[in-house]
C-alpha cells in the first residue's frame, strides 16, 4: 500500500497500444502507485497476456484484471491461467470477472441464457479451483466434472466481480472476494453498492470494493471540457444518468485529488484512475503528488 492510507491504482486504457504497456507499468511503479489495471473488452487486447506482461515488467506492482467476461472464459481455463500467473508472481494479482457487454457476447456467439447464473457459477468454480479443490459443477451455464488444478497457487489471488446492478452486487457479496464499480459512480453510489454487497454476504469475510474513476488533470476549463466532456457524456448515457451526475476526478490536481479522497472516504478500498486526454502519465504524476501533499498529518 502507498503512503496515502488507501490503495491507488492506474488503468492502462484499452485504446493505448499494447506495446506501450511495459514502459507504462514501470513508470507507474516508479511513482509509488499500488496497482495497474488492464482491460479486456472485445476486439481490444486480451487481459491475461496484458497482465502477464505488466507483472513481468515490474517488481512489486499489483496487477488487476478489469474485467474478464465470463462468457468468453471457460472457468477451468481461466483458473489455469490465473494459477500460472499467481505462482510466478505470488501476491501480485487480482482477477476481475464480469458479465461482459451483452451486445459483444452476442456478436461472438457466447451470450448466456442466464448472465447471473453464469457469473455465479464461474466465480464459484474458479475460486474453488484456485484453492486446490476438486470442482464439479452441473449448473445452468457451467459444467465441470471432477476438475482439479495440478499446480494451484500457494497464494490464492482474489477473484472480484465487475458488476453494476443490485442483484449482481449481491451476487458479488455472496460468492466473490469483492466487487469492481465502473467509472462515473460517486460516493452515494458506493454507499448503495456496499449495502448490496453486505446483503449478499453469507459469512464474516470482508469484501473489497474497487472503484474505477476518470481522471483529467487540467487547469484550463476549456481544455478540460474538450478532453473529458465527450467521455463523461458517453458514460452518462451508459449509466442512464445526466452528465452532471457522472462522477470524475477532474480539474486542477488538487481538485482531482480531493475527488479521489471522497471515494476513499465513501468506502472504496482501491481507487483506479483512468486518465483521459493528453499526457496521461503526467496527469497521474500530478494527481499522486497532490494526494501526497493533501494527506492527513
Amino acid at each position: 500500500m502507498t503512503d496515502l492510507g488507501k490503495r491507488l491504482g492506474v488503468m492502462y486504457d484499452r485504446d493505448w497500444a499494447p506495446e506501450g504497456l511495459p514502459d507504462f507499468a514501470r513508470a507507474v511503479e516508479a511513482l509509488g502507485v499500488d496497482d495497474l489495471w488492464v482491460v479486456e473488452d472485445l476486439e481490444w487486447a486480451g487481459s491475461i497476456a496484458s497482465a502477464a506482461t505488466a507483472l513481468a515488467a515490474t517488481g512489486e506492482l499489483r496487477v488487476g484484471i478489469g474485467i474478464a467476461p465470463a462468457p468468453l472464459r471457460n472457468p477451468a481455463l481461466l483458473a489455469m491461467e490465473l494459477a500460472a500467473l499467481a505462482r510466478m508472481f505470488p501476491g501480485r494479482l487480482t482477477a476481475g470477472v464480469g458479465h461482459g457487454v451483452r451486445e459483444w457476447m452476442v456478436k461472438v456467439g457466447v451470450a448466456p441464457r442466464s448472465p447471473l447464473a453464469l457469473l455465479e457459477e464461474t466465480v464459484t468454480a474458479v475460486r474453488g479451483l484456485l484453492r486446490g479443490e476438486q470442482v464439479s459443477v452441473d449448473g445452468r451455464e457451467v459444467h465441470l466434472d471432477a476438475v482439479r488444478l495440478v499446480h494451484p497457487p500457494a497464494v490464492v489471488p482474489p477473484v472480484v466481480a465487475g458488476v453494476v446492478r443490485p442483484r449482481s452486487l449481491e451476487l458479488a457479496g455472496r460468492v466473490a472476494d469483492g466487487a469492481i464499480i465502473a467509472e462515473g459512480n460517486g460516493p452515494a453510489d458506493l454507499a448503495s453498492a456496499l449495502g448490496h454487497l453486505d446483503k449478499g454476504r453469507q459469512d464474516d469475510a470482508g469484501r473489497t470494493l474497487t472503484v474505477f474513476t476518470f481522471l483529467c488533470v487540467e487547469d484550463d476549463p476549456a481544455r478540460l471540457a474538450a478532453a473529458v466532456g465527450p467521455v463523461l457524456a458517453g458514460q452518462g448515457e451508459w449509466l442512464g444518468r445526466p452528465v452532471e451526475q457522472v462522477f470524475a476526478a477532474t480539474g486542477p490536481a488538487g481538485d482531482a485529488a480531493a475527488r479521489v479522497r471522497e471515494l476513499w472516504a465513501a468506502g472504496a478500498d482501491t481507487v483506479v484512475l483512468r486518465a483521459v486526454g493528453p499526457e496521461p502519465l503526467r496527469q497521474v504524476e500530478a494527481a499522486v503528488a497532490a494526494l501526497r501533499a493533501s494527506r492527513p498529518a
